[in-house]
C-alpha cells in the first residue's frame, strides 16, 4: 500500500482524480542523503504505486533545500570493496528506470551524486531555479557508481558530463 508507514519518504496520491503517487524524500537532516533504509522504502513505494490502477504517473521529490545530496557516504565510509561487492551494495537502486508508469523528478536544491542518478533514473525531470546538479565523487577519490556516467552522458553531452564527472563541478536548472 502506498500509505504504509515509511520512515524516510512521505508517500500519497494527489491531483483532482487523486491520479497521481507523489514520493517526497524526508530525511531533511541529511539534506535526503540516500540510506539504504531509504532506498528500501523507496522501491517499496514505488512498487506500490505501480501497482495502483488508480495512478497514472509518479513524481518523486526532495525539498526546496536538497532533491538529495547523494548516497549516505557516513553510512558507506567503512565499507570494504569486498563488503560491497558481496551484500549486493546498490542492487536496488535501478528499480526506478523498470517502472512502467511515467515518473517525474521535480528537483529544487542539490541533487548531486547519487541524487543526480536518481533525477536521471526519471522519465522526466523539472528542475526549479535553484536546482543544482553535479556527480562530485571525484572529489572523494572515486566514480558515480550507479549509472551516473551513462545517464549523464545521454542526457548532457560527452563533453559536459566529462567535466562533471572529472572535476566535480556542478550545473543549474
Amino acid at each position: 500500500r502506498a500509505g504504509a508507514p515509511f520512515e524516510y519518504l512521505v508517500v500519497q496520491k494527489t491531483g483532482a482524480r487523486q491520479s497521481v503517487g507523489l514520493i517526497q524524500l524526508n530525511r531533511p537532516q541529511a539534506l535526503n542523503a540516500l540510506c539504504k533504509g531509504l532506498m528500501e522504502e523507496l522501491q517499496r513505494a514505488l512498487e506500490a504505486l505501480e501497482g495502483d490502477p488508480q495512478v497514472g504517473a509518479i513524481v518523486i521529490t526532495g525539498s526546496q533545500q536538497a532533491f538529495a545530496a547523494g548516497a549516505d557516504i557516513k553510512e558507506m565510509q567503512n565499507k570494504t570493496f569486498q563488503e560491497c561487492y558481496s551484500s549486493g551494495f546498490l542492487a536496488g537502486w535501478d528499480k526506478i528506470s523498470t517502472i512502467r508508469k511515467p515518473i517525474v523528478a521535480a528537483v529544487n536544491g542539490y541533487a548531486l551524486g547519487g541524487g543526480c542518478e536518481l533525477a536521471m533514473m526519471c522519465d522526466i525531470i523539472y528542475a526549479g531555479e535553484k536546482a543544482q546538479f553535479g556527480q562530485p565523487e571525484i572529489l572523494l577519490g572515486t566514480i558515480p557508481g550507479a549509472g551516473g556516467t551513462q545517464r549523464l552522458t545521454r542526457a548532457v553531452g560527452k563533453s559536459l558530463a566529462m567535466e562533471m564527472v572529472l572535476t566535480g563541478d556542478r550545473i543549474s536548472a
